[in-house]
């Protein structure tokens, strides 16, 4: 049975913390490895951690430089075969998200494995506010706009450990630079779950208005070129285009 490591980063995030851990906690795949790293919270955060120490796998609390240096120490403490992140507004979608994704993983011995997602509202979890509905892989489609839900993507650790970790140099767009590297630069193996897996609460840095939409573009543009991929402004364009129908397809 393959071991998951699930990766929750925070910092001063009490209002959701709970939920986040409950819900990890909840879910029905018995081969778990619960993270959490901290980056030094001193609103009641820690309380939270502590009150669910003993079905935690490790945690640790101490200041990073940013989200990616946190979500690279997750890596770096991950014993599992599989490595996920689960941020601490989000929540998986059901109890048995990640007994579907460890079967997906042994049954098509690919090296990554992601589904759809949902931004919801903050208060009402039920309340969808972007469906982010994927689709299967083939080579090429960044350059048509498209990425998978990073929440839902999960890789087998072997592959952080050929390909490198989260470039720390991005602000907000570390996660795409990963997942363009991974699947466009060394075409790595990729399964798809037409599922709802993740509900994200709306907000955060990468949809936080126009200057971090322009920070995430023009990140987004350094990424295809630090990896020697051939992807324009036009890619970035369709990029943040693709996302309209989103706001129209609310499941």
């Amino acid at each position: 049975m393959l071991r998951v490591s699930i990766i929750t980063i925070v910092r001063n995030n009490r209002a959701t913390m709970e939920d986040c851990v409950k819900n990890v906690l909840s879910q029905s795949y018995k081969e778990i490895e619960y993270i959490v790293v901290d980056g030094g919270s001193n609103d009641g955060t820690i309380d939270i951690i502590q009150a669910y120490h003993e079905r935690i796998s490790q945690w640790i609390s101490e200041p990073d430089q940013g989200i990616y240096d946190a979500m690279n120490k997750g890596i770096e403490m991950a014993t599992g075969q599989v490595i996920g992140f689960l941020h601490s507004s989000d929540v998986y979608a059901h109890p048995r998200v990640i007994e579907e994704v460890a079967r997906v993983f042994e049954k098509s011995n690919a090296s990554s494995v992601y589904g759809d997602l949902q931004y919801v509202d903050k208060e009402n979890l039920n309340k969808v506010i972007r469906n982010w509905k994927s689709s299967p892989y083939r080579h090429g489609k960044f350059r048509q706009g498209w990425m998978p839900p990073h929440p839902t993507f999960f890789v087998r650790k072997e592959i952080y450990e050929k390909y490198g970790y989260f470039n720390t140099d991005f602000r907000i767009a570390g996660d795409y630079e990963l997942m363009l590297r991974f699947l466009e630069r060394y075409r790595i193996s990729a399964a798809y779950i037409p599922e709802v897996l993740v509900k994200m609460r709306w907000g955060g840095m990468s949809n936080g208005g126009i200057k971090n939409i322009l920070i995430k573009s023009y990140e987004d543009y350094r990424a295809w070129g630090m990896n020697d991929l051939n992807g324009g402004v036009h890619t970035i364009l369709f990029k943040n285009l693709s996302k309209i129908p989103q706001f129209l397809e609310k499941a």
